[in-house]
This record gives C-alpha cells, sequence and structure tokens, in this order.
C-alpha cells in the first residue's frame, strides 16, 4: 500500500473515532475559522495570503481510469443554464449515521450546478457518504423547499481526496478550523425518495469560473443557505426554511496563488451552523464563491463567512481529475458516477477496513 493510502485509511479510521465521542448529538456544518493570514501586494492591491500545504499528492485512480475519462468528454460542452434564483436551486444535505452505540446527524447546504441533478457543496459536509455500506448504518438525503423535505437520493460524483488527507489531524476534533482549501464535493441525484418521480430538468444554478478580479472587493453580492441553529436547540424534527441576505465582498483571500482563491462576506444572518455548502452568487445571478467557514466577525459583523471561488475550485478539481469543473458536471454522469463508485470509493472503503 503507498503512503497516500495508509493517510486515507487512517483519515477514516480516525472519523468513525471522532464521530463515537459525539453520540446521540446534533452537529450542523460550519467550521470554524481562526486561521491568520499575512497581507501580500499583488499589482498594487492587497491580498490576504492563507496558509497552504505544499505539494499535495493527488492520486491518479480517476486520471488513469478509462471510463471515467470517457465518461468526462461525453457532451462536454457549456450547458445551456439560464439562471435560477437561488432558494429555488438550493438544497438541505441531511446525513445520519447510527451504531448499536451512538446516532449522529449532521445538516449542511448545496445547490444544483447542472440541469441532470450535479450539486455542489462541501467535502466536510459530503464526507458521510464515503461511510456508506462500511460499519453502522449511514442515510444521506436531499432536501429541499420552504420548510425542507425529502426529496431525492445521491450519490458521491466528486470528493476532493487532497482534501480529506489534509484534514486527518482535525478529525479527531470536536472544533475543527479549517481554511476552504479544496473544501468541495460533487452529488449526483439518483432517484426520488421512496421511489417518487423526479424532474425532467432541475432548477440549476449557472456559475462563472472566470478568475475573480481585485476590484470585486466592496461590491454588492447575495448568500443564500440553510442555517440551522433552531436545529440545535430544538431537534432534527424542527422545520428548516432557506434565507437569502444581501451582503457585500470584505476582503480577498489567496492560498499562495496571488489569486482571488477565497473571499470574506459581510455578516447577516445566513451567517450560522448548517450554511456551509451555500452558493454566493453576484448581481449578474452567476454563482461565484461556495460558503466554506466562518468569517472574521470582529472585523466583518456577526454571521461573517467566508466563500471558495468558483475559479479555485476549477482550477483545482482540474488539477485532481485533468477534467474543468464545468466538464465534471456534464456529460455521462451516469457511467462518471459509477466509475468513481467502482473505483476511488472502495479503494478508500479498504484502506479503511485493513485499518479498523
Amino acid at each position: 500500500m503507498d503512503i497516500f493510502g495508509h493517510i486515507m485509511g487512517s483519515i477514516l479510521g480516525l472519523y468513525l473515532t471522532f464521530t463515537g465521542a459525539l453520540a446521540e448529538r446534533i452537529e450542523s456544518l460550519l467550521p470554524t475559522q481562526e486561521i491568520r493570514g499575512e497581507e501580500v501586494v499583488h499589482d498594487g492591491e492587497t491580498l490576504v495570503e492563507l496558509p497552504t500545504r505544499e505539494g499535495v499528492s493527488l492520486p491518479k485512480i480517476l486520471v488513469e481510469n478509462a471510463q471515467y475519462q470517457k465518461a468526462a468528454l461525453v457532451e462536454s460542452i457549456d450547458p445551456d443554464v439560464a439562471p435560477e434564483t437561488a432558494l429555488e436551486a438550493l438544497v438541505n444535505i441531511l446525513c445520519t449515521y447510527k451504531t448499536d452505540r451512538y446516532i449522529k446527524t449532521t445538516t449542511g447546504t448545496g445547490f444544483f450546478i447542472d440541469t441532470d441533478g450535479v450539486i455542489l457543496t462541501n467535502a466536510h459536509v459530503a464526507q458521510f457518504l464515503l461511510l456508506e455500506g462500511l460499519e453502522g448504518d449511514t442515510q444521506c438525503v436531499i432536501r429541499s423547499g420552504n420548510p425542507a423535505e425529502e426529496r431525492y437520493n445521491a450519490e458521491l460524483l466528486y470528493i476532493s481526496p487532497a482534501w480529506v488527507a489534509e484534514h486527518a489531524k482535525l478529525i479527531n476534533d470536536p472544533a475543527p478550523k479549517g481554511t476552504g482549501e479544496r473544501d468541495y464535493a460533487l452529488l449526483y441525484v439518483t432517484a426520488g425518495v421512496q421511489g417518487a418521480p423526479m424532474p425532467t430538468r432541475f432548477p440549476a444554478l449557472a456559475f462563472n469560473t472566470e478568475l475573480l478580479k481585485l476590484t470585486v472587493a466592496d461590491s454588492e453580492v447575495f448568500a443564500t443557505g440553510y442555517p440551522a441553529e433552531s436545529v440545535l436547540k430544538t431537534g432534527i424534527k424542527t422545520p428548516l426554511y432557506p434565507r437569502q441576505a444581501t451582503t457585500t465582498i470584505e476582503e480577498l483571500m489567496t492560498f499562495s496563488s496571488k489569486l482571488v482563491d477565497i473571499f470574506t462576506i459581510k455578516g447577516t444572518d445566513i451567517g450560522e451552523h448548517g450554511s456551509s455548502g451555500g452558493p454566493v452568487v453576484d448581481e449578474n445571478g452567476y454563482v461565484i464563491g461556495l460558503i466554506s467557514t466562518k468569517g472574521d466577525e470582529e472585523k466583518y459583523g456577526k454571521g461573517s463567512l467566508r466563500a471558495i471561488s468558483l475559479a479555485y475550485i476549477d482550477r483545482t478539481i482540474e488539477e485532481e481529475t485533468t477534467f474543468s469543473l464545468r466538464q465534471n458536471v456534464s456529460g455521462d454522469l451516469p457511467r462518471k458516477a459509477k466509475a468513481f463508485k467502482d473505483t476511488l470509493i472502495p479503494f478508500l472503503q479498504n484502506i479503511l477496513k485493513e485499518e479498523l
């Protein structure tokens, strides 16, 4: 087994230990962000440089898998997706992990970015799907509406292995901190709950993967999510409602690329636990950011959030798969999802079994 394999096994082994330590509680996902960056000057403008892991080791399983590569090439063109309202495309991702000893339930946000049923969310939300078929019983359901109601079943289409590898040291931490680096994942809707029919087209948000200019600072955007403070207080059966708020981009940040990889938005009532994975949409109706962590509330107000730019996701997912974000959410999705399920997921789970 190579070094990466041992790392991934240790990650998931620690993860099960972590879930046991949180028995019988609900965890709404939004990591804290207390990592301070250093200011750097780029083209006369100030960016905040966040710490980053140099020389990330990337597995070549999908890159070398012929079925995945062929699936990505089929119809890998820009989809004709008109901007929808963010609330229509928004979903709540509810996961429950049960063993003989405890029950752990988590809630996060995501949104459709393709009319065939592809959802973009955070890796720290989607990671629970890695446990399906292993010890215990893992069930994740996609909910939508106002309030959120169970709608669909979904599978992992992609999760960044580099993110999982990097965050091994945080999995056993009851208050994990992170920068948002490579914190993204793609889900693919496979069926309606209890056999319910699915729409012919999902209400997908259009997205913009062009590099953000430094002049984006101070521009008006709106953020959307399923904040879940009420769930923490009164239980998982509490109705959960989507929210949308207008805010502004306050701070630009980079992971040593000197590009706008992540940005901070001014605090709103969206900035609660559970909003991870929600979209940040520009004035033209296009997603430019994915909510990942809390922001600096002292500087930018209560409920401040940080979002990964879609340009950053596009650049790094191409490093990991050789295909752009748009190509990864188009093409032959059923074949692509099956290739991911048949190759990378068993790879991770077999390593886990050896480590348990």
